[in-house]
């Protein structure tokens, strides 16, 4: 008995979506200009993006210069967002801003592109070429429209934007580290901490410099010793009076206790 229930069930949905889509067909296929966008509306307003999209494609090139198009160019957009094709969508946003400068709808869409490009970008450990161009876009809103409602939002976006490119970079530095490049990881540290002061990671990266320029000077030939593990002991000041609290002191703390050794046994030994 349920079997026979479920079949039915999967035919009537099955027949429903034929007639669905027989009748999409008969509305796309319909000369009637007007007809058509009043159904790729009923279909937006539905949530039925696809077919509206399909509609709104097809009636762009006739209502270019009628005024219609704003508001469809605008829908238009919007059907690509919410299919998440979002660099489609973030050139249509902006070229509506292009089109229509004075319109209500401009600053909006000016916004909307720069989420597209967000949303577009990837994970922080991929490439982050759209994660800049998203920032560049999101930063500029914020420029031009600095009492916007919408700043508020954008700000999120940018800060959640500025954490990709961080952890990025910071990631570059700690693949130099353990590989055991501890030059190329301390330079690449210092410039994470330069790009990012007010990280909450701070004291890691200013951690990990210390702890870099300590292997790297232990690594080092005799000659060079002294002088690059006075270098991871001025690191550890650094760290010191920058993070008080931090929680690497103590591991930072053996290790400058070592170097001060290091420096003071290569000294006698040279006396």
């Amino acid at each position: 008995m349920q079997l026979r229930v479920r079949n039915l069930l999967y035919l009537f949905l099955g027949v429903l979506l034929m007639s669905s889509c027989s009748h999409f067909e008969k509305v796309r296929k319909s000369s009637d200009v007007n007809y058509k966008l009043t159904k790729a509306n009923e279909y937006f307003d539905k949530k039925e993006y696809t077919h509206a999209y399909e509609l709104y494609k097809d009636l762009m090139p006739i209502m270019k210069s009628t005024r219609n198009f704003e508001a469809l160019y605008y829908k238009y957009a919007y059907t690509l967002y919410y299919q998440k094709a979002y660099i489609d969508a973030s050139y249509n946003f902006k070229n509506f801003t292009e089109y229509f400068p004075t319109s209500k709808d401009a600053e909006e869409c000016e916004f909307m592109s720069a989420v597209c490009l967000y949303k577009y970008a990837p994970k922080y450990t991929l490439d982050q070429t759209n994660s800049i161009k998203a920032l560049e876009a999101l930063q500029g809103y914020v420029n031009r429209y600095p009492n916007s409602k919408r700043v508020a939002e954008a700000m999120v976006y940018i800060e959640a934007s500025h954490k990709k490119l961080e952890n990025k970079e910071a990631d570059a530095a700690k693949l130099y580290f353990n590989i055991s490049q501890y030059k190329a990881a301390t330079v690449a540290y210092k410039s994470v901490l330069r790009n990012y002061p007010e990280s909450a990671n701070g004291d890691l990266y200013q951690f990990m410099i210390m702890k870099a320029m300590f292997k790297y000077a232990k690594a080092s030939v005799p000659e060079k010793q002294e002088e690059r593990f006075a270098n991871a002991i001025s690191a550890y000041r650094e760290l010191k009076d920058n993070y008080p609290k931090s929680k690497y002191l103590a591991e930072a703390e053996q290790l400058n206790t070592e170097a001060n050794n290091n420096v003071k046994k290569i000294r006698d030994e040279h006396k």
